[in-house]
């Protein structure tokens, strides 16, 4: 559509009742005993039973009978937010159609009941209907009058506009979609907002009442036409031969016919033949083929259709569950109460389905709910796989102290595990502007349920021991914090960064080298830590001076973490909770690939603790020792095993090689080079810094596969029966987690609305790039062969070779 096309529907093509939502009532109520006229009468504040009188008046006399919104009682913030809709059509206005709008309490007398009214027109001076949010300011004292003119207008005077007015209006066009969002600078926006109005209102004082009204908007402008007229006269035939474009108003919209169909097919008197009908031979195949979709695929008109029609062959299907109610017409109410009912009934769902029910295509509280008692079923450690994800999806919940909410803090109290990491994931959030108030709300709700806890009988601590061991590991990471900016201002090489970190540790900060009371470790709240070995604490080499501290632990041993400041690691905590649970999933199919999942936590928006895992990457071992093979026959010799190391070494590299090439692949992790593969000394290669995911990847044409050319060499070559091992288990592990494609979709769709920087950008987009990796589209035979042609084409890349080179040099003369 070009930039100067106008599209709208005719006020008389309509046939739809006006509906309106009431929303709420800003400013403080007059004294019941002051005069209903001048500001002194709002000074006093009251609390009273507010309702709503909504009266339709067309050319300035009453059109129907008056509508009253429900009692609201709540004060000194009255928000009835109830949708409104008269018996009048749209196709019945005039251009003069006015709303008038009265606000009463019930709680005074019969004569002192009237708060005050407004009257707004239906129609703006261009003869468009009007939409979205429009704030009135009240007549106090007076009833909404409907005569034209009326003489109780709502519309803010042009000579009493001020800035917050010009403001409202704008948010207004936003929310309509007439501004253009712009994610970070909408947030600073709002942000200014809220100081503008507080201002305003502090200057102000409480002198106006006004009435917040939401008007419904369409697709297009309505633009004023009474019934009848036909105004779209034929334009001339040109002379020339040219092209004229003609739109159609009905291209993109819902077959009228097509959808009556549906709803008569649908229809609930239906239900008791339905409950006998049985799917054909070709209509079973259909659903099973549809019942194998993954969740990110939507159903067409015709395969919701036949999900409906056998939805009572199909109860005791479980996989079928997510499918139906995705089938459901929620805006129908009778078809969602029976939906509801028959979920109830239905076969119970895996809790890999019941994450799909939490994400934001499903809206229901009650499918929501369904899906928490599901999830109540799932231990500990199952749940613990999935909590970063849980915390995400209290994003979608219709309230702040939701169904989930209660869910994952009851659980947290039976587990200090689970409280922990819950606490660090929600006060993570707490920098989210668009949902810091739902997070605090968990965050709130888990403090007071902890702090109430009783101490066992068996020695544990009571709650409010437990959540100051909690609190401490915030106040750990803030003294971390201001560590590293002292060490970072200290000028010079990297020792002398170092000596600065152990000066303070042993002179100013000697607390930290032996706490008062044990700390939970924020990486694993079961540890208890007593301390930081000073003489064992370092600094990386690198441009964030990222600290590695050494802890004693209360149990007499050490624990080895690193801590980065600056640096956003989200993501990085994501892609290792995905290895961790692709290890979980690996290792219950009796498939250990001795993979390397080591412990991230973000602490912040810009901080966080990494577990220390020693070993050296590839490129320090090419660089020592020529080759992979040579490293490890220093540390595992034997002279009659494979390449001179013991066959138990080479197995344990070829299976975690194996492990991290799959794992790679299906989260496309890109810029990979021999300075983030690391080996430890027993032959387990891993991964580290996971800067680019879902195929990202600064580096020009990327391998399919994360396989560099000595990793095959150490192998015996690309001929060698170890190779050919590594390929076999590569697939296998491939075929494995296919099975749990499901699983890994719905934990992606449900950090869709986090601030991770290669989701955020196109959520949609990195999900679907997702879902390409796991080829469903093949069965698992064909699945090796496509497999084994992927590795054997990232073996074959020679230009990543020389990209690896060219940034060996980079790294060399940093």
């Amino acid at each position: 559509m070009s930039g100067n096309e106008f599209r709208f529907f005719l006020s008389c093509d309509i046939n739809l009742p006006v509906t309106f939502r009431v929303d709420r009532l800003e400013g403080t109520l007059p004294s019941p005993n002051s005069p209903n006229s001048g500001t002194d009468s709002t000074t006093e504040e009251r609390k009273g039973e507010l309702y709503v009188e909504c009266a339709l008046y067309i050319d300035g006399a009453p059109f129907g009978l008056p509508t009253k919104t429900r009692l609201e009682s709540a004060g000194p913030l009255y928000c009835w937010n109830e949708l409104i809709t008269l018996s009048t059509k749209y196709r019945d206005l005039t251009a003069h159609s006015q709303l008038a709008l009265t606000v009463w309490d019930l709680s005074c007398g019969k004569d002192d009941g009237l708060i005050g009214g407004a009257t707004i027109l239906l129609f703006n001076n261009k003869m468009q209907l009007k939409t979205g949010k429009q704030k009135l300011r009240l007549w106090l004292g007076k009833q909404a009058d409907g005569s034209f003119p009326t003489s109780t207008p709502g519309k803010v005077p042009r000579q009493e506009r001020g800035e917050l007015e010009r403001l409202e209006k704008l948010a207004n066009k936003y929310e309509r979609g007439q501004i253009q969002p712009v994610d970070w600078l909408d947030r600073l926006t709002f942000k200014a907002m809220e100081k503008i109005k507080d201002r305003e209102s502090l200057k102000n004082g409480s002198s106006h009442l006004y009435l917040v009204v939401d008007f419904c908007s369409f697709e297009h402008r309505v633009v004023f036409q009474e019934s009848g007229a036909n105004f779209l006269l034929p334009s001339p035939i040109a002379s020339s031969n040219e092209l004229v474009t003609v739109w159609d108003p009905e291209v993109g919209k819902i077959n009228p016919s097509e959808h009556k169909q549906l709803k008569l097919a649908r229809s609930l008197t239906r239900g008791i033949i339905d409950r006998d009908l049985k799917p054909s031979s070709n209509e079973r195949k259909s659903i099973q083929r549809i019942l194998k979709y993954p969740p990110t695929r939507a159903l067409s008109g015709d395969e919701r259709q036949l999900l409906w029609k056998f939805r009572f062959s199909l109860m005791s299907e479980k996989r079928a569950l997510t499918k139906f109610l995705r089938c459901v017409e929620w805006s129908d109410v009778q078809e969602a109460k029976q939906a509801i009912e028959l979920m109830g009934k239905w076969e119970m769902i895996d809790v890999c389905d019941a994450l799909e029910l939490l994400s934001p295509l499903f809206e229901s509280e009650e499918v929501r709910a369904y899906a928490v008692s599901v999830l109540e079923r799932a231990d500990d450690e199952e749940l613990q796989c999935y909590l970063l994800q849980l915390v995400q999806a209290l994003r979608f919940e219709r309230t702040d102290k939701s169904r989930l909410s209660q869910f994952l803090v009851q659980r947290s109290l039976r587990n200090i595990e689970l409280a922990s990491f819950l606490r660090w994931f929600v006060a993570v959030e707490l920098h989210d502007p668009a949902y810091a108030k739902r997070f605090y709300s968990t965050y709130e709700f888990l403090e007071e349920n902890m702090i109430k806890l009783t101490a066992g009988e068996n020695g544990e601590e009571d709650g409010f021991k437990m959540w100051q061991s909690l609190v401490r590991q915030t106040e750990l990471t803030a003294q971390l914090c201001s560590i590293m900016r002292d060490v970072r201002n200290v000028r010079g090489n990297t020792q002398k960064k170092i000596d600065k970190l152990r000066q303070l540790l042993s002179g100013l900060l000697s607390e930290l080298t032996y706490f008062d009371e044990p700390i939970r470790s924020p990486l694993a709240p079961s540890v208890l830590i007593t301390g930081i070995v000073p003489s064992e604490s370092s600094i990386f080499k690198s441009a964030l001076h990222p600290l590695r501290l050494t802890f004693r632990t209360a149990n007499g041993g050490q624990s080895k973490v690193i801590f980065k400041k600056g640096d956003d690691i989200r993501q990085d905590q994501l892609v290792v909770q995905m290895v961790s649970l692709m290890d979980r999933l690996l290792k219950l199919e009796n498939l250990d690939l001795h993979l390397t999942p080591y412990k991230v936590l973000a602490t912040g928006q810009d901080e966080g603790m990494l577990e220390f895992i020693p070993s050296r990457s590839l490129a320090q071992i090419l660089s020592d020792h020529r080759s992979i093979i040579s490293y490890l026959q220093k540390f595992h010799p034997d002279e009659h095993g494979p390449f001179g190391i013991t066959a138990t070494c080479l197995e344990t590299f070829i299976k975690s090689c194996a492990g991290y090439s799959v794992i790679t692949y299906i989260l496309g992790i890109g810029d990979r080079h021999l300075d983030n593969l690391l080996l430890r000394d027993d032959g387990r290669l891993f991964h580290v810094d996971f800067g680019f995911i879902l195929g990202r990847d600064p580096k020009p044409f990327p391998p399919p596969m994360k396989l560099c050319k000595e990793m095959v060499e150490a192998m015996g070559g690309a001929e060698s029966q170890y190779y050919t091992r590594f390929k076999s288990y590569c697939c296998e592990a491939y075929n494995i987690l296919r099975k749990s494609s499901n699983l890994i979709l719905n934990l992606f769709h449900l950090m869709a609305g986090s601030n991770i920087p290669d989701i955020a950008s196109d959520p949609e987009k990195g999900i679907l790039k997702l879902q390409e990796k796991f080829r469903l589209d093949l069965d698992d035979e064909a699945c090796i062969h496509f497999f084994q042609d992927l590795i054997n084409e990232s073996v074959s890349a020679l230009f990543p070779q020389m990209v690896e080179t060219i940034h060996r040099w980079a790294q060399y003369w940093r």
